[in-house]
């Protein structure tokens, strides 16, 4: 509970009209896509950078501790109040496009807007903003950044932090500070900006963002490869890319994946499959995208597949991605509760990681329905569990872990650590360099008072 006169304190920072302690609040700020629940003791909107400063100056003089937050959209619990405190919600206000610069194909952004609509407004001047997370259509860029999101096309066009050329952003004792340039060369100073990425709101609060834009592709197919087993799919995936493809996305739909999505939606899939991938190619003349869908078709039948298909049309195209969209949301028909999980290996790894992820589901009795970002290496690994199943699942997402890391891969490739990942930092990293991390935090935030907990900091 926070005492009335800080309550006050805020109020006259940002108005009555911008901060709430009422229960209604509360709730609809205390969880994320974790459905796990943390009840705030306020919620304030900051108007601009200013406010940010000073709630945050405030903050810090006092010892209030304060999470930043946009849509809440995230899979880790970065932007939940897990020790209490103020939520410091980015997405009211500070949510415009403050500028495209076309000659140098920028965009500068505040942290609030939605990403998917940076991406149909620069598409309409056509340019191109390729980072698109699954919550594209309502996770904010601010977020993104926080976290930095991956998505679908990362397979060529790579993830947010291969956009962000400068920020701004606010230090919990309320320094307002630059970090980056809007150029395409920097190398004066520390990497701060770097730094900043993917920190989850732990170093400071981001208040705007300049973004790198590319030309929009004039072309683009829609791709499926039919395999019988995921052994065959996993080895098509880094042989096709080592042979020359360069597809925007390379997704993979696993045989439990194909049987909900054919039983809960109803899609058109081969109930016969093993596996599929499932992806795109672009391109700025038709003869590169012919090459692209030649390339795979042949490096895909080399490697077992059993059909090749390219959708002949856009409804074809929208529906084989309405299958890949809705992966997450079908595979509830396996259990009550998903343990869901963003591993990333390097790409060479893959088939041995799903036959070890398997035998790990088989090892305690759960399915384990896989799918995801194949063209990168990233997979999101659902071990499918009832309420009673917590503390096994856990043990077998402790094995996953282990196994990946062995591997030369990574607890995450887009979703953080945030909370639910925060006990299996060190199998990951050693003690010193978890020592590094909270040094660095030191260094932003002594008193402690900005998301703490995150990343077990």
């Amino acid at each position: 509970m926070i005492e009335k006169k800080h309550l006050k304190a805020f109020t006259k920072i940002v108005g009555k009209e911008n901060i709430y302690d009422d229960k209604a609040h509360m709730i609809a700020y205390s969880y994320d896509a974790t459905r796990t629940r943390y009840e705030p003791d306020a919620v304030i909107f900051p108007r601009h950078e200013q406010d940010v400063s000073d709630i945050l100056k405030y903050c810090n003089q006092h010892l209030i501790v304060i999470t930043p937050r946009g849509a809440g959209s995230g899979f880790t619990g970065g932007a939940l109040p897990a020790n209490g405190g103020i939520i410091l919600a980015l997405e009211k206000h500070m949510n415009k496009i403050i500028e495209i610069d076309k000659e140098n194909m920028v965009a500068v952004v505040q942290p609030g807007v939605i990403n998917m609509d940076l991406q149909k407004h620069v598409e309409e001047l056509g340019l191109f903003y390729p980072p698109d997370p699954a919550s594209e259509e309502y996770s904010t860029l601010g977020g993104n950044v926080s976290e930095n999101a991956g998505g679908m096309r990362a397979a060529k066009y790579g993830i947010t932090k291969d956009y962000v050329m400068a920020l701004k952003a606010v230090r919990p004792n309320g320094e307002m500070i630059r970090a980056g340039k809007r150029t395409i060369k920097d190398v004066a100073g520390y990497n701060v900006a770097g730094i900043l990425i993917a920190s989850e709101g732990t170093l400071a609060v981001l208040t705007e963002l300049t973004l790198k834009l590319i030309p929009k592709p004039k072309y683009k197919k829609t791709y499926m490869g039919i395999f019988p087993s995921v052994d065959n799919a996993m080895n098509a995936v880094f042989k096709s890319l080592s042979a020359g493809a360069n597809p925007v996305a390379m997704e993979f739909l696993d045989k439990l994946v194909i049987e909900a999505l054919i039983t809960k939606l109803d899609v058109n899939l081969p109930i016969e499959a093993g596996a599929v991938l499932v992806g795109d190619v672009d391109g700025n003349v038709p003869q590169e995208v012919a090459f692209q869908l030649e390339t795979l078709e042949k490096s895909f039948k080399e490697n077992g597949a059993t059909e090749f298909r390219i959708a002949q049309n856009d409804d074809e195209a929208k529906e084989l991605w309405y299958a890949r969209k809705n992966a997450s949301q079908s595979i509830t028909i396996f259990g009550n509760k998903k343990l869901n999980e963003d591993i990333s290996v390097p790409r060479s790894m893959l088939p041995q990681a799903l036959k070890e992820i398997y035998a790990i589901g088989d090892k305690y009795g759960f399915k384990v329905p896989c799918f995801g970002h194949a063209g990168d290496g990233n997979i999101h690994v659902n071990v499918m569990i009832d309420a009673l199943q917590i503390d096994t699942g856990h043990q077998a997402i402790k094995e996953i872990f282990e196994m990946v890391v062995a591997m030369g891969g990574t607890l995450s490739g887009e979703h953080g650590i945030g909370t639910s990942k925060a006990p299996f930092m060190g199998i990951a990293f050693n003690p010193q360099e978890i020592q590094l991390f909270k040094d660095i935090k030191k260094a932003f935030d002594p008193n402690g008072i900005l998301n703490p907990g995150k990343m077990g900091l």
